[in-house]
């Protein structure tokens, strides 16, 4: 570890905290109706979408039909995607002339990118032509990030109203997220990624031959815009095989630094839109602590882990740190700390290969994820995460002091855990339950390329990235194969959808309730020891639940490393 190290990784949290008042500013303006810079422009368009689609914009809706709104939204998605996957060989724009996609790996794909998982069983370029690209996965980038936000809006309005019966409308919120919030922001993005160098373009691939006179083909296409919308909605689909380490997605230090920026900034500046919709911005503040404080500590450990390399790559000549499967534009440092924003996020894009990182500098993007993507999360689906926590930690303040638990002024009772608890346990029962599948059957054990602890680490993480709406992979598995396509796009709907409609549920709930004055016993939310209870209830319950197939794999693995002991590949 390098000071130079420590300054790049200072530089990154002071450029996010310096984006969350402002951008949060911006949002809650939208989401509340108000006038913005964008007004002029966007109102009229945003009007013309409801008078076509025939929203009424002025009619909320009770939780339930947000919910189905949203579950609607979804399943058209997905089948406009699946039709688009299985068709592309007769649709236009598909100058490399590519091959329909196996039923299989479509529904995979369109399952994926619906649910902002966009976990890829193929290689971008050599799988799926410029439409497929940009009307299938491009155009949900935009929807399912979206969709993300609006429910994250609607939790909030639940906490903020008082005896109302609606939580907003979901067209609306949904329209407004995309409209306002993500285009805007996509179009510079997408400009100055193309300054540095990425391409934006329908042309066909380029023939070009080597040096030694070989011929080599060189894959080009709309790149840009896909990178933009991915990193900014936390969705993380490459264009390419190699993803954010291909130098046409990430070609410069400078396109790494604002790709990382951006994986944070709507869902760090969504805390501070929660403080200013319930009307305290220090509760948004303390929520953004508690993310913060579980970020700085796997940086920590990551970095501290591939700058040391561990004994047995020092023995082979590693006493640097580790650089096996990292891109040497971005050394140790820039892809340790992408490694743990993109997993804090659920963005799933990766800049180096975490297959190849030490067995506990992998072992934190893993648990970033299995914490629940609570990490700054995904977009909208992190503070909306982080919340269904918010609702645990105080109910256990308050049987700690006899109390009934209180969060904003409202009652926590048994309705809001119960679907806290919901929300919780569905992650681990996917991620462990098809870890287990997968290490028992033959068609999961195929798939691993190591054997030993490192290779269960590799269906560990494939099941906990798919149900934490991830989408990176560790690498070393070969997951395109029925068995996988099909386990990993059930393990991301549940991921997805049982924690956004007990969401719901609990918004519409807090909704209804009248909201208490604090009171002398009233147990404060916005300083250090609720950020510290908070902060203890998400690593007690992820300990608890996920330690021991932790320590079957990447902490099993470092100690044999430690002893000198490695595993063949294979099996």
């Amino acid at each position: 570890m390098t000071l130079n190290g420590w300054m790049q990784i200072a530089l990154y949290c002071a450029v996010v905290l310096a984006l969350v008042k402002p951008l949060g500013l911006y949002m809650t303006r939208v989401f509340n109706g108000e006038h913005t810079p964008l007004s002029p422009i966007l109102a009229p368009v945003e009007r013309a979408f409801y008078r076509v689609a025939g929203i009424d914009a002025r009619q909320e809706q009770h939780w339930l039909a947000y919910a189905g709104g949203v579950i609607l939204f979804h399943l058209l998605g997905f089948a406009l995607l699946y039709a688009i996957l299985r068709l592309q060989a007769l649709l236009p724009l598909n100058p490399a002339e590519q091959a329909a996609v196996a039923p299989d790996l479509a529904f995979n794909t369109a399952t994926s990118f619906v649910t902002n998982t966009n976990w890829q069983s193929y290689g971008g370029e050599t799988t799926l032509s410029y439409l497929a690209q940009m009307l299938g996965l491009t155009h949900q980038n935009f929807l399912s990030a979206a969709t993300g936000i609006a429910v994250a809006v609607a939790l909030i309005r639940g906490f903020a109203r008082a005896s109302s019966g609606t939580i907003g409308s979901f067209w609306v919120d949904v329209t407004r997220a995309t409209l306002y919030v993500l285009v805007p922001l996509c179009i510079p993005y997408a400009l100055f990624l193309v300054w540095q160098g990425v391409p934006q373009t329908l042309g066909a691939s380029i023939d070009a031959t080597t040096l030694e006179g070989a011929k080599q083909t060189i894959a080009i296409g709309p790149v840009a815009s896909q990178v933009a919308i991915k990193m900014l909605g936390t969705n993380g689909g490459g264009f390419f095989n190699a993803n954010a380490a291909h130098p046409f997605e990430n070609p410069t230090a400078l396109s790494n630094f604002v790709q990382m920026v951006s994986i944070f900034a709507i869902g760090a500046a969504l805390t501070n839109v929660f403080g200013r919709m319930v009307g305290d911005e220090r509760q948004g503040w303390a929520i953004l602590g508690a993310m913060g404080f579980l970020f700085l500590a796997g940086v920590l450990v990551t970095y501290w882990a591939e700058a040391q390399g561990g004994s047995v790559l020092n023995g082979l000549g590693f006493a640097g740190g580790n650089l096996e499967g990292k891109e040497v534009r971005f050394g140790i440092v820039a892809s340790a700390l992408f490694a743990v924003v993109t997993t804090a996020a659920s963005c799933g894009a990766v800049n180096a290969m975490h297959d190849s990182f030490t067995a506990l500098g992998g072992m934190i993007p893993l648990i970033n994820m299995q914490l629940g993507e609570v990490v700054i999360g995904g977009v909208g689906a992190g503070l909306y995460g982080m919340l269904v926590f918010v609702i645990v930690a105080i109910f256990v303040a308050g049987l700690m002091v006899g109390r009934t638990p209180e969060y904003l002024g409202k009652k926590i009772e048994a309705r809001e855990v119960k679907m806290a608890m919901l929300g919780i346990l569905c992650l681990p029962l996917m991620m462990l339950g098809g870890t287990a599948l997968a290490t028992v059957l033959p068609a999961g054990l195929a798939g691993p390329a190591n054997a030993g602890p490192h290779g269960f680490t590799e269906i560990l993480y494939a099941y906990t990235s798919a149900a934490a709406n991830n989408g990176s992979a560790f690498g070393g598995l070969t997951a395109n194969t029925l068995f996988y396509n099909s386990t990993l796009g059930l393990a991301m709907l549940v991921g997805r959808f049982f924690v956004k409609i007990p969401v719901l549920a609990i918004a519409g709930s807090l909704a209804a309730k009248k909201t208490l004055p604090a009171s002398a016993g009233t147990f404060p939310t916005h300083g250090g020891l609720f950020i510290g209870l908070l902060v203890g209830v998400i690593l007690i319950v992820g300990g608890l639940t996920f330690f021991p197939s932790l320590a079957l794999g990447p902490v099993v693995e470092h100690l044999a490393g430690s002893a000198g002991q490695t595993f063949a590949t294979g099996g």
